[in-house]
Parts: C-alpha cells; sequence; structure tokens
C-alpha cells in the first residue's frame, strides 16, 4: 500500500520529510500486533499529508528500499524481528534513516537481564531475580534447580522469556506446584528465561518521548485487567483491560516513576520513543520490570492512550518523530 492523502506540511517538507516506509508484519509471534500498529501509523501519517507505504517484509525489501529510497523508515516490527537490533542494524548499512532505537541499543534493550543490570547501575530499582538458560535448566536437573530457585526466591515469583514482548510465556507464580508449567511455557518462546521476584502494587506503563528537546515521560498509564494479570489478551483484547491516565498515583510518587522511565531510557541509550514498564509498591517506591523500543501502536495500545492524555494529535507526534530521525541521521 502506497499513498498520500495531501501535501505535506511546509514544517516537515522543510526538514525531507515526504516520504514514510511504514514495516509492519513480519514472522514474529506478534505479527498480528504489529500489522495493527504498522496500520494505526501509517493511517495516521496519511492525515498529515505524508507519502506512507506500508509494507510486510520479505526478501525482496533491501532491494527495494536501496530503490526506493524513502525520506524515513518507520519499523512497526513487533517481537524479535523488529525489536532485537538486527533490521536496524541492516538499515544503518544501508544508510537510510529510520524511528527508533539504534541498533546497538536495541539490543540492550531486547535482552531482558542486561537490561535490568544496565538500568539498576543507573539507580533505578529493579526486583530481584536469577536468568537460567534452557540447557543449564536441564543439565543441572530441573528439581534441584527449582528447588535451589524457590530457597532464595520464594512464591510470588513471574516467570517470563529473557527476550520477548506482549507478556507472551509471562506466567505469575502464586504456589511452588505451579513453578515447573511455568518454566516449561517461557522456554516455548526463549533459551534463557528470567525468574523474577513479583513486586505487589500499582502497574504503570510510561512511555518516554523525544521530538527534538530531549526524553520527556508521557502521563503514565496505570493497568488494571479484569483476570488481574496483564497478559497477551488482556493487552488487545477490548474491554479487558481497565486504563486510567494519567495513573492514579500521588503527584510525587508519579513524579518519581517518570524520573525513573527516563533514567531507564537513558541508561540504555535509547531515541525517539519507548515505553517502560513498572510496578509502584505501597511504599511509593517505582520498581523498574522492563522496557520496549517499540510500544504497541494499535487502538488498545498504551502509548498512544499516553500521548493523548498529553493532548498530542498522534499524526503529529509519529511525523516529527520521522523528521527527528531525519535530523539524527544527518547529525
Amino acid at each position: 500500500m502506497s499513498s498520500a492523502a495531501s501535501t505535506p506540511s511546509p514544517s516537515f517538507q522543510s526538514r525531507g520529510l515526504q516520504t514514510v516506509t511504514v514495516l509492519a508484519g513480519g514472522i514474529s509471534h506478534e505479527r498480528d500486533v504489529s500489522l495493527r500498529s504498522g496500520r494505526r501509523v501509517a493511517d495516521s501519517l496519511l492525515s498529515h499529508g505524508l507519502t506512507v507505504e506500508l509494507r510486510d517484509p520479505d526478501a525482496s525489501l533491501l532491494g527495494h528500499l536501496r530503490e526506493t529510497r524513502p525520506d524515513v523508515v518507520w519499523p512497526a516490527l513487533h517481537g524479535a524481528s523488529g525489536e532485537d537490533g538486527a533490521l536496524r542494524g541492516i538499515l544503518e548499512a544501508l544508510d537510510i534513516p529510520f524511528v527508533g532505537s539504534r541498533a546497538t541499543a536495541a539490543r540492550l534493550a531486547w535482552d531482558k537481564p542486561t537490561a535490568k543490570a544496565l538500568v539498576a547501575r543507573a539507580g533505578v530499582h529493579t526486583p530481584r531475580s536469577i536468568t537460567l538458560s534452557h540447557d543449564a535448566f536441564r543439565e543441572l536437573g530441573a528439581a534441584a534447580v527449582l528447588d535451589a530457585i524457590t530457597d532464595e526466591h520464594p512464591v510470588p515469583l513471574v516467570v517470563k522469556p529473557a527476550r520477548g514482548g506482549s507478556a507472551q510465556g509471562v506466567t505469575v507464580v502464586d504456589e511452588v506446584a505451579s513453578l515447573p508449567r511455568a518454566m516449561v511455557d517461557a522456554y516455548t518462546y526463549c533459551d534463557d528465561v528470567i525468574v523474577e521476584q513479583k513486586i505487589v502494587g500499582t502497574e504503570i506503563a510510561v512511555g518516554v518521548i523525544d521530538t527534538g528537546d530531549g526524553p520527556t515521560a508521557l502521563p503514565a498509564v496505570e493497568i488494571v485487567p479484569s483476570s488481574g494479570f496483564y497478559g497477551f489478551e488482556a493487552r488487545y483484547n477490548a474491554g479487558e483491560t481497565r486504563f486510567f491516565t494519567p495513573a492514579r498515583l500521588d503527584e510525587a510518587v508519579a513524579q518519581s516513576a517518570a524520573a525513573a522511565a527516563v533514567a531507564a531510557h537513558e541508561a540504555l541509550g535509547l531515541r525517539h520513543l519507548s515505553r517502560v514498564d513498572i510496578i509502584v509498591d505501597a511504599a511509593g517506591t517505582a520498581w523498574f520490570l522492563e522496557v520496549n523500543v517499540l510500544p504497541g501502536l494499535t487502538e488498545t495500545s498504551l502509548v498512544p492512550l499516553a500521548l493523548e492524555a498529553a493532548g498530542f494529535d498522534l499524526g503529529w507526534v509519529y511525523a516529527e518523530l520521522a523528521a527527528k530521525a531525519i535530523a539524527d541521521h544527518r547529525n
């Protein structure tokens, strides 16, 4: 699909922004979510007069990009295909501007244990955890490993793949008997699994955006899933979760969470747009869970909710991010 709604504003034209290729789909577990995000981004950019091509990546993509040379690429590819840094590295090699974090930063954020370590080093609280490879889990004996884990990390726990998104393969473990099944489910998605202390409190997502004046936290979105767990179904099925934007937090606590989100964004060297997932405990402490370098942009996603709560027009923000990507590329 390639189309344009009208002439782009002189502001965008003067910054070299007229044509955008949005990449959506891919072959990850999050393909359907990616298609929805990509469609929303494309429609928003079209509303500001830009010429937009919405493309599902395949073997012809790189030759197509070499030939068409869009002003900027917007990767709306969730999962490994768009977030592990590989595609971004190729776009860097092709010398094509793109929205989002550079390849090296994306790799750091994609690996949750690495991201946790770097964010903790920056002074942000992170839950205690242990990371186990599938090989170690088998070689050391599953029963012995699980006993060692629960001795050091009593339930409740959260078990999740060390890489991946949309809460796929994530289980909240409230009793020890459920831990083996949770490990099996997580290993289905990744060869490395994190077993993490469960922090009880208010679950929020804080978008961080930089259109030119430095990274700024958007209003926090409070997440209240009807099932009690913000899993895949609760994320992408309308009516499964209630959202409060801004989150129902004391102002000082909200500011602390916003500062933690920006600190995480900067510690990982991210740019343009990210979403930081946080739990605020009863004492008001913000605990970093993970960061998403390509947050969902569907009709039920959190960053669009935060942008709208902040009074932004989505099309304007997405076009501004595309223009900044061009400016960053030139510099």
